[in-house]
């Protein structure tokens, strides 16, 4: 009987050294690089936690989703999106005009992550090398993204009303275009994106590059790809890009909240090593949240001397 006893507490002893905090990371769909961010970020806060900290990621249709979700999720709950969804969440309008904004009172920001970047991609076969050439072809949107919102957002504001669109889901992008079922794709991936590497591993391909009065009329933000970052594409292409943050509610400790930010930062190095997107990400990207940060983030940007204004407390 002794002996039991000994067996049960050594067992629960070994649980107790063994057991971490989990963490429910909504990212986007498996295809994107925004799973492949999410899948880099749950790892190497794992790591730099000791196993304290676990994170599982939850493939996502999509930034709406993640943000409704907010509602109902229980315990650490983190999710992507750009900021500007928390607050037309917040004010009841758009995809958020019949929910009760009391409900995402409770959403806090953590860190940014990388940005949401535009791609129109094509083929040099296809003889596609502006956006006017679009009209008359066939362009894959994706289901239910930013991106695929996007893409038809600016074949509307471009005036290619000839554009056949296709509402088809990213993860046959590639196939369909190499197999001509498609003349080209549009996606909203950070660059450098894995569907686009991919596409450019086994396809020489067209990426369009706006006008500056072209980036004006999307009401985004100017993004210049640097030549070189895909197979093939020896010029700098003009694109658009969306900020995009990590969040929280107030369901998360203090004490998970901090260690988690803390993690993320001094995993950043790891990060840049592993893809060339977190290059972009510094403690100055944090102006673009709009939403107040968890306690727990604040604790940690205020060890590191990094100033956020009141309205963010």
């Amino acid at each position: 009987m002794q002996l039991q006893k000994l067996i049960a507490l050594l067992m629960l002893s070994a649980l107790t050294l063994t057991a971490s905090e989990r963490i429910t990371y909504k990212a986007a769909k498996s295809s994107s690089s925004y799973y492949q961010m999410a899948v880099q970020v749950g790892e190497n806060i794992a790591q730099a936690t000791n196993g304290d900290l676990s994170v599982t990621i939850e493939e996502s249709q999509g930034s709406v989703q993640n943000v409704k979700e907010a509602r109902k999720r229980k315990g650490n709950y983190i999710f992507t999106t750009p900021p500007g969804l928390i607050g037309l969440a917040k004010s009841a309008k758009a995809m958020f005009k019949n929910d009760n904004p009391k409900d995402y009172a409770s959403v806090r920001a953590l860190f940014p992550i990388p940005f949401l970047t535009m791609h129109f991609v094509t083929t040099k076969d296809s003889g596609i090398k502006t956006f006017e050439d679009l009209n008359g072809k066939s362009l894959l949107t994706g289901k239910g993204t930013f991106g695929a919102n996007e893409a038809k957002k600016y074949v509307k504001l471009f005036g290619l009303d000839k554009v056949k669109l296709v509402d088809a889901e990213l993860s046959g992008a590639v196939s369909a275009l190499k197999n001509g079922q498609i003349d080209a794709f549009a996606t909203s991936g950070s660059y450098p994106a894995p569907n686009v590497i991919e596409a450019a591993a086994s396809l020489d391909i067209v990426l369009l590059s706006m006008s500056d009065e072209m980036v004006a009329k999307t009401k985004r933000d100017k993004l210049i790809i640097p030549a070189g970052t895909y197979a093939g594409v020896d010029e700098d292409i003009v694109t658009t890009t969306l900020p995009v943050g990590l969040y929280t509610t107030t369901q998360m400790s203090e004490e998970t909240a901090y260690k988690l930010v803390k993690a993320f930062w001094e995993s950043k190095p790891n990060l840049e090593k592993q893809n060339s997107w977190w290059k972009a990400i510094t403690p100055k990207s944090l102006e673009i949240f709009k939403t107040p940060f968890h306690p727990g983030a604040l604790k940690y940007y205020d060890e590191i001397g990094v100033t956020i204004p009141d309205n963010l407390r």
